[in-house]
């Protein structure tokens, strides 16, 4: 099936039997091993008889995912939702909008066939939690109670953290963010802007050599591996027609990946490209579009007095205000968990994780209200802000979820899966597939080398089994 087909098959209806959901399973023999290798736990077959209230917050991949494992495992669900977004958005699509892969309108889709007549859906937001008296406040003023929680709220870009940049600059004066959406309305205007910010690099190149910055911030992120995927990207889109630029990466980070193994193999795409430099230790802080000028704070340790006892240099650590000129920027805004969890009981109130939802890294219950639990982006745990780490966490939030209902212990484990397809070039993707202990491959190839195979995969399979199956809780 070629691409213009398989957009076709995108676009069609969400209604599908399960029959044509496996027959899709065969666009590709090597997702169909991919994603049977890598199924999660999944509910017990037979439906609970488990009942009370169950409220889950966020209409986005988890909060779809978890909705629909609960409503084929209780006989008599009761299940509320809040969400404003009557539009779904295939966030990993952003990436194929920017490479002129993907159309945007291939990235969006209806919401309302996976929320069902059977649920009550409020189209707000939550604006307060109230867990020690099992209740919210929704943005209009509403009190929700509930008997059980799921807080699904994803995550809040923060742009404006930045100095002098606002979100309505992105798209202009050389500046672009793939980030950029409003999820609550069904827009993504990232992808687009982005493809366009390619299309204006490249025809700079015909007559220069131009200096690109694509940046990265300390705090957690989205698919974070997205950044990178935006520098390997757009390099070679003028790599293809014989242009160049001076490539940037600024990063808050040490390295180009957590992974040993996988920052080798990054590590190596660089020099292939040659034309990247790395200043790790790069925060952006503040941006002067009109003058194309970017400030960093970079933070660094120095060699401080010898200890002769431990027969090592003390370290000390420095930090400065750096500024690049740039004539592009691919910015990567701070990313915080929506403000209704960071300021309520509900969010880890200190360390790395503060304003994060406090759950546990296994269980995904909530280390203090019992009855909570969370999925995906919002979650305070080391790993997992990636659809593939909440297609994981769905049967255990689930399950567990389940299991309390039914005045059990929680006993199902989410192992730490994230995935993280990096994007090396067009046509290449490392598939990054990692948990708690380390790499954790679904398929058995060396998961380092960069592979067409991962590419034609993530392009043509990855979205309508998303779509078709993963939001249905078939997988």
């Amino acid at each position: 099936m070629n691409h213009t087909e398989m957009m076709k098959t995108i676009k069609e209806p969400r209604g599908i039997s399960r029959r044509d959901a496996l027959k899709m399973m065969t666009l590709s023999p090597l997702a169909a091993s991919v994603l049977a290798g890598g199924t999660p736990t999944s509910v017990a077959a037979s439906s609970s008889e488990a009942t009370g209230k169950i409220v889950i917050v966020g209409g986005g991949t988890g909060a779809l995912m978890a909705l629909a494992r609960l409503r084929q495992a209780l006989s008599k669900s009761d299940i509320t939702v809040i969400a404003p977004n009557d539009k779904h958005i295939y966030q990993p699509g952003q990436i194929f909008v920017a490479a002129g892969e993907y159309a945007p309108e291939d990235i969006i889709f209806d919401n309302t066939g996976y929320i069902g007549q059977d649920v009550t859906w409020i189209k707000d937001e939550a604006a307060t939690f109230d867990p020690d008296n099992n209740k919210l406040t929704t943005k209009s003023g509403k009190t929700v109670e509930y008997d059980y929680l799921i807080v699904a709220t994803g995550v809040q870009y923060h742009y404006e953290k930045i100095t002098g940049l606002t979100p309505d600059m992105i798209g202009k004066n050389g500046i672009s963010s793939v980030y950029l959406s409003d999820l609550a309305h069904g827009t993504a205007d990232g992808g687009k802007m982005t493809h366009e910010w390619f299309k204006e690099l490249h025809e700079a190149a015909k007559t220069s050599k131009p200096r690109v910055i694509c940046t990265q911030p300390s705090t957690p992120l989205k698919c974070g591996g997205t950044p990178q995927k935006i520098l390997y990207l757009s390099d070679d889109f003028l790599k293809r027609d014989k242009l160049s630029a001076d490539f940037i990466f600024a990063s808050a980070g040490e390295k180009l990946f957590s992974l040993p193994e996988i920052d080798a193999a990054l590590n190596k795409v660089q020099k292939g490209y040659g034309n990247i430099t790395n200043k790790f230790g790069h925060e952006l802080i503040a941006i002067d579009a009109q003058n194309k000028i970017a400030t960093f704070l970079h933070k660094y340790e120095v060699k401080g007095e010898y200890d002769a006892e431990y027969k090592e240099y003390d370290m000390v650590e420095k930090e400065e205000e750096v500024t690049l000129e740039y004539d592009f920027i691919h910015i990567t805004p701070p990313m915080y968990a929506a403000d209704a969890v960071a300021n309520s009981p509900l969010g880890w109130q200190k360390g790395t994780a503060k304003g994060w939802l406090e759950v546990d890294r296994e269980t995904l219950q909530h280390r203090r209200y019992k009855n909570v639990f969370g999925i995906g982006d919002v979650c305070g745990i080391p790993m997992g802000k990636t659809g593939g780490s909440a297609r994981h966490q769905g049967p255990i939030v689930v399950g567990n979820l389940i299991s309390v209902m039914e005045k059990k212990e929680p006993i199902l484990k989410f192992d730490g899966y994230t995935v993280c397809p990096l994007k090396t070039a067009y046509g290449e993707i490392i598939m990054a597939e990692f948990n708690y202990d380390g790499l954790a491959p679904s398929f058995p190839l060396d998961p380092a080398q960069p592979r067409l195979m991962w590419w034609a995969f993530d392009l043509y399979s990855l979205q309508p089994m998303y779509r078709h199956l993963m939001l249905n809780g078939l997988m």
